[in-house]
């Protein structure tokens, strides 16, 4: 199929509001796939490269896409992949520049609508609403399956390219090759959010509250000797967390997946900051040295298979009861049951005391819904607000074409009469308030690129978010996590924001840091 097909197809997907349309649209086109083209366009509409990672960089992609597009379109999906495959493997000497000739080449065959299909998808920004459920269903309805079916088989082999294949081309009997396997990772279940623990509880009825930890997610798998462990993305991260791997095999289980959280602990039992964890997972690791230096904790709530049996469709309470007969205490997370909202109130604030995100509620009745976000867990956070400045905001895309969205956030620095950019947020936003802020940062343009809008820093707006980490990317040392706009000060005037040692201050309250150059 060329590569215009596809590009066609998901900008009528982008174009259309309606579930049942895009569902339409989408199963259209899978239908006329050949079956080795089929995960290579569910990857794409899905906004993701079969690759993972390809070595280019935006100021790469940018520099490649300058060049004017083809008249007609030849370029086939399966070349475009190859491509990708090509520019994921070319290292050493002069790879740089190699990539970016072979980048170049991509977009000199590219039509215009090609290219910049093709920018959306290198910069992840391929928001045209074929998100995984929209796909999954697509997908039912080309291979003429029950959606539930392929869902779940998705949810089990944790890569929908791949069932999609199976399902397409030998429906049910492709799909029954999908089982809760052993050393083959499941996607895990996704929790949503509340506002409070009292909402949360309130809406379980009966539920079950555990520490919702500012750790690392992993799945572990136990195979007589053999231990395998697994990250939130399903990478196989065994190699780095040898902690986990001797508690594990030391379970008295013959086979076991495990889910759970690992964390690096200070002596007095309260957690490093998000990014010290996540130093155990680097590319280029030192596994004894920083072994001594951060010793991981690993902590699990979840129990999806135990020798030979699937235990994905028994309830909550029973899966934590099997858990707890396994697993030691110590490694187990801290758990309350049957909770009302004052004991809610209190597990609450032991979790917050000793320096933990805050709490995940769960209905003790529902089964694992692996790769689901849905409302049978909640998660409960402590939520600080700041009042920042708007300094340029990125054009959106997919639904968001046409309106101003990604904001560039900074907080006032006195000591200079400038402003120290934090951080970039898209989230929070209805669609009267992006018409609204799209009108208002025009209004104050000072200039801008391909991307983005530069205004003046006039506009104040207070941003909730989680925590602030260090970063070597913004010059005051530091960013925000999980930034989402709540609303605009209108009441504020720039001088009148949150100032940079403000967030200093609150950095080292949470971490007990001061600011690397500051």
């Amino acid at each position: 199929m060329l590569l215009a097909e596809l590009a066609a197809t998901s900008a009528a997907v982008a174009s259309v509001s309606g579930r049942l349309e895009k569902i339409s649209r989408l199963s259209d086109l899978l239908k006329r796939l050949a079956p080795d083209e089929v995960p290579i366009a569910i990857a794409f509409l899905s906004g993701t490269l079969r690759q993972g990672r390809i070595g280019v960089g935006g100021a790469a992609i940018r520099a490649a896409h300058d060049v004017p597009p083809a008249e007609t379109a030849s370029l086939t999906i399966e070349a475009v992949n190859a491509v990708f495959q090509d520019l994921s493997t070319i290292s050493g000497e002069g790879s740089a520049r190699a990539r970016q000739d072979r980048l170049r080449g991509l977009f000199m065959a590219a039509t215009r609508d090609e290219q910049e299909f093709l920018i959306k998808l290198l910069f992840g920004e391929l928001r045209q609403g074929a998100l995984e459920g929209v796909l999954v269903e697509a997908v039912a309805r080309a291979g003429n399956l029950p959606a539930a079916r392929v869902r779940r088989a998705a949810m089990l082999a944790g890569d929908l390219p791949r069932v999609a294949q199976a399902a397409i081309a030998d429906g049910e009997s492709g799909l029954s090759a999908f089982q809760v396997q052993v050393l083959t990772p499941v996607q895990p279940m996704l929790a949503d959010s509340a506002d409070s623990v009292e909402d949360a509880v309130a809406a379980l009825g009966d539920a079950a509250l555990e520490y919702k930890l500012d750790g690392a997610r992993i799945q572990v798998h136990k195979a007589g000797d053999l231990v395998r462990v697994y990250s939130r993305g399903l990478r196989d991260v065994t190699a780095a967390v040898p902690e986990v791997v001797e508690s594990v095999a030391a379970l008295p289980a013959r086979e076991a997946i495990l889910d759970g959280e690992v964390i690096v602990l200070r002596p007095d039992g309260t957690p490093v900051p998000f990014q010290d964890t996540m130093r155990r997972f680097g590319r280029r690791l030192d596994i004894e040295a920083l072994r001594a230096q951060l010793p991981l904790t690993p902590f699990f709530f979840d129990l999806l298979a135990v020798d030979g049996r699937d235990v994905l469709d028994q309830p909550q309470a029973r899966r934590f009861e099997a858990l707890q007969h396994l697993v030691t205490a110590p490694l187990v997370i801290p758990h309350a049951a049957g909770v009302t909202a004052a004991t809610a109130r209190a597990f609450l604030d032991s979790a917050l005391a000793r320096g933990h995100e805050g709490v995940m509620a769960k209905s003790r009745g529902a089964p694992y819904a692996a790769g689901n976000r849905g409302s049978s867990w909640l998660k409960v956070k402590a939520v600080r607000t700041l009042d920042l400045v708007v300094l340029a905001v990125e054009w959106g895309s997919g639904r968001r074409k046409g309106w101003l969205s990604n904001l560039h956030l900074g907080a006032r620095d006195p000591a200079t009469g400038g402003f120290v950019m934090l951080g970039k947020t898209f989230k929070g936003m209805t669609d009267a308030l992006l018409a609204w802020q799209t009108r208002e940062l025009l209004a104050r343009e000072v200039g801008r690129d391909d991307y983005v809008v530069y205004v003046r820093p006039e506009l104040v707006v207070e941003i909730a978010f989680n925590d602030l980490q260090a970063s070597p990317h913004y010059p005051g040392g530091l960013a925000l996590r999980f930034a989402r706009v709540k609303r605009y000060r209108t009441d504020k005037t720039a001088d009148q924001a949150d100032t940079i040692e403000t967030v200093r201050a609150i950095y080292r309250e949470t971490t007990g840091r001061e600011v690397e150059g500051a």
